[in-house]
């Protein structure tokens, strides 16, 4: 029997999703009683953007993560995955998109292939497939530390396998928030060094969440958030030139200024 990809329908559906914004939302808010944590937010994601969604702690970057990953129910606006309705599509959508949130989700019990397994079954993947966890651990070079468990990694290691995990199902999107908090300066580099091979070799788009403007570099695409509001979009070194400022860190401090603040 040919594989859904090889079908007449499986095609179409390939040729959608190359043709698609990984990720669209358009006019998205979201409100937690009284306070607009997001306002308005539109943000488009090609395939194979690495793009950075910086902002203060508090800018609203983990409430659009969550929206996007449907933990929350969406207020108003509306938010596509390669085409896919969230609203309408939420399973479709969902299967295209990887996550890995700020607070750690593994079970520290469990061994990393058991953290994996467990994650394959739920996206109902057979076992057969699950295996490739194998090609995953090599990818991040933890194939050797399979079978230890969880709670005997270090920080990096462990964002490591929550990557290798997001990416088990083989997303074409995948969401990091605040991926790199509390880990070392080589941790963290080896992590974006990973991810931005994985988007120039396969195509993968990356919404990458920080507060760190370090983690901006040449060619990124940025999209910076601040008090619920996209401040500014695009590629950085033209942003740097429309704003007339000579770094990142002069122009995360000039946008993410309290507007309600004296001059």
């Amino acid at each position: 029997m040919p594989s859904d990809s090889a079908s007449p329908a499986g095609a179409r559906e390939a040729d959608t999703i190359e043709e698609s914004a990984a990720l669209e939302l358009e006019a998205v808010s979201h409100r937690f009683g009284s306070h607009l944590a997001l306002d308005r937010v539109s943000l488009s994601l090609r395939p194979g953007d690495f793009t950075v969604l910086l902002g203060p702690n508090g800018a609203g970057k983990t409430t659009l993560f969550a929206l996007a990953t449907r933990l929350y129910a969406l207020d108003s606006g509306s938010i596509r995955v390669f085409g896919r309705s969230l609203q309408r599509e939420p399973a479709a959508a969902l299967r295209r998109l990887g996550a890995v949130f700020q607070q750690r989700t593994l079970d520290l019990d469990l061994t990393v292939a058991q953290n994996l397994l467990y994650h394959a079954d739920l996206h109902g993947l057979p076992r057969a497939e699950a295996k490739r966890m194998a090609e995953e651990l090599e990818r991040i070079g933890l194939a050797e530390r399979a079978r230890d468990r969880v709670r005997q990694l270090s920080g990096g290691q462990l964002r490591r396998v929550e990557i290798a995990r997001a990416l088990l199902h083989r997303p074409r999107l995948l969401l990091c928030d605040e991926a790199t908090v509390g880990l070392d300066i080589d941790s963290r580099r080896a992590i974006l060094e990973h991810l931005r091979r994985l988007v120039r070799e396969e195509g993968l788009a990356v919404l990458w969440a920080t507060h760190l403007v370090d983690e901006v570099v040449p060619g990124n695409r940025v999209a910076l958030l601040h008090r619920g509001r996209l401040r500014a979009e695009g590629e950085v070194g033209r942003l740097l030139a429309e704003q007339g400022q000579p770094d990142v860190g002069s122009l995360f401090a000039t946008l993410t200024r309290d507007a309600a603040a004296p001059a």
